[in-house]
């Protein structure tokens, strides 16, 4: 008689277990945005107001709030590290300049599709005609021009910072700090270009900097884990703030933004994709976790350590080439902030205050747009790209009043579409360059392709691209496995 005995299963495996895909990124943020949705709806009903929030709003607020202030807390290293990077990794890519030449290049055609789109459905839907809004609002922001903007792009100092003091009623004074991401930029490209010309006496300073971008990108790696949280607190105070009746008051523009935006994202963009040879399922399904962490944080720049990793790991651009691309990206190119939305608010403004447009005014909207993207440089919102349009085309800047309150809901979506676009153009460039790792990039995803590499990540600082290129080759067997 032979007596069976049963193993014990393995600690850890008994009792309920959540699925698989409940664990995944992807899931859990979608998870995020119905609950803040409900959330914020019943602050809303509950009484809370935006300039009166109750304890739910309030909490809302906070959560919220504070989950964009630790994105925002890393963007001046970021940015610094990130582009000197980028630029000192040139030297790893052969046809450097002819890659760089066809990245500018792919920013400007994507960006002119996506600013006539905007003109057509400004013409075509009216969005500011018969609005029912009064004419009294004002904005008492700062305008821009074109040489306000070029003035701006001079530094003060070497980090860009700039400082303002406020004196409240009793006597308390309140000093902020800020900083100009554009000017942030100018300094690290110059200083990347700088490192690049001196040559081998410049690898110490470019082998700390790469130290640092790794360090800065393992901390917002840490923030974006608890992008859930943060999702809960931003659409619930979203919600609770704006509600559906200011969308209602602006509905034909919220309706006209966010059909220009669906037709860049799922249109156009599969369209590139697909004449390109790629798969437009695996390229969404590799970039996807990007614009959900975009579509709540409303931050190109807090997105960009994801949109690095989606471009690399999971769309197959060669590191070497996604590391400069996807950061200058997440500076300048803004399909969303700067082609569909000025676009579209320009004829919206001209409309609510009838003035005609003419021919060349709708020419001028699309060279400001393309030329003026980087104006946006990655931060959340797009006021200066507007003030940008509306002052070159002469168009009363009052209209940047009326569109204010339901900004942060448009830069959801706009900020969505930015970052969609800034892994689509490397990986065009890359697999029009021969490139691009096909077999990455169609390799069947695990449902989770962020999972930790802290070790892995630790081998690439220490021993540089062939530990990097273990790693990508660990990802993808895991993967297919």
């Amino acid at each position: 008689m032979t007596t069976q005995t049963s193993t014990p299963s393995p600690a850890g495996n008994t009792g309920f277990r959540l699925p698989k895909w409940a664990g995944s990124f992807g899931f859990q943020i979608i998870a995020a945005l119905i609950v803040g949705l409900g959330l914020g709806l019943l602050a809303k009903y509950t009484g809370s107001t935006k300039a009166s929030p109750n304890a739910l709003g309030a909490t809302l607020q906070t959560i919220g709030s504070s989950y964009v202030s630790l994105l925002q807390t890393a963007v001046v290293p970021l940015i610094f590290t990130a582009v000197v990077s980028s630029i000192s990794n040139l030297r790893q890519v052969s046809n450097a300049a002819k890659l760089a030449w066809n990245t500018l290049l792919w920013f400007a055609i994507t960006s002119l599709i996506a600013v006539l789109i905007g003109i057509g459905l400004g013409v075509l839907l009216q969005p500011g005609a018969s609005t029912g809004i009064t004419q009294e609002a004002k904005y008492a922001g700062k305008s821009g021009d074109w040489w306000a903007f070029l003035i701006g792009l001079f530094p003060k100092n070497f980090l860009g910072l700039g400082a303002s003091s406020t004196v409240a009623e009793s006597g308390a004074v309140t000093t902020a700090v800020s900083f100009n991401v554009l000017q942030i930029l100018v300094i690290a490209i110059a200083v990347g270009v700088a490192a690049l010309k001196v040559g081998k006496a410049a690898e110490p300073f470019l082998t700390l900097n790469a130290s640092a971008l790794a360090v800065i990108q393992k901390v917002l790696w840490w923030i974006i884990r608890i992008a859930p949280l943060g999702t809960v607190g931003l659409i619930g105070n979203a919600v609770a703030v704006y509600g559906w009746d200011t969308i209602g008051s602006l509905g034909k523009f919220t309706f006209a933004i966010y059909v220009g935006l669906a037709l860049v994202l799922f249109v156009v963009y599969p369209v590139l994709v697909r004449t390109h040879g790629l798969s437009v399922k695996q390229y969404f399904s590799g970039v996807w976790p990007a614009v959900q962490l975009a579509f709540v944080s409303r931050s190109s720049v807090g997105t960009l350590p994801l949109t690095q990793r989606v471009t690399e790991r999971s769309l197959g651009v060669p590191r070497a080439y996604a590391s400069f691309a996807v950061p200058l990206g997440a500076t300048t190119k803004m399909d969303g902030c700067a082609a569909i939305y000025p676009a579209i608010s320009a004829i919206f403004v001209a409309q609510f205050f009838g003035i005609q447009l003419d021919f060349s005014q709708y020419l001028l909207i699309a060279l400001v747009s393309v030329l003026g993207s980087a104006a946006t440089a990655g931060t959340t919102g797009a006021v200066v790209m507007l003030t940008l349009t509306l002052s070159t085309l002469g168009l009363p800047l009052a209209g940047v009043g009326l569109l204010l309150a339901i900004d942060p809901i448009l830069d959801m979506g706009r900020t969505a579409v930015n970052v969609a676009g800034q892994a689509l153009v490397p990986t065009i460039v890359a697999k029009r360059q021969g490139i691009l790792d096909e077999a990455l990039y169609n390799a069947p995803r695990n449902g989770d392709p962020f999972a930790d590499d802290s070790v892995e990540d630790s081998a690439e600082a220490v021993a540089g691209p062939t530990a990097a290129a273990a790693a990508d080759g660990r990802e993808l067997a895991d993967a297919k496995a």
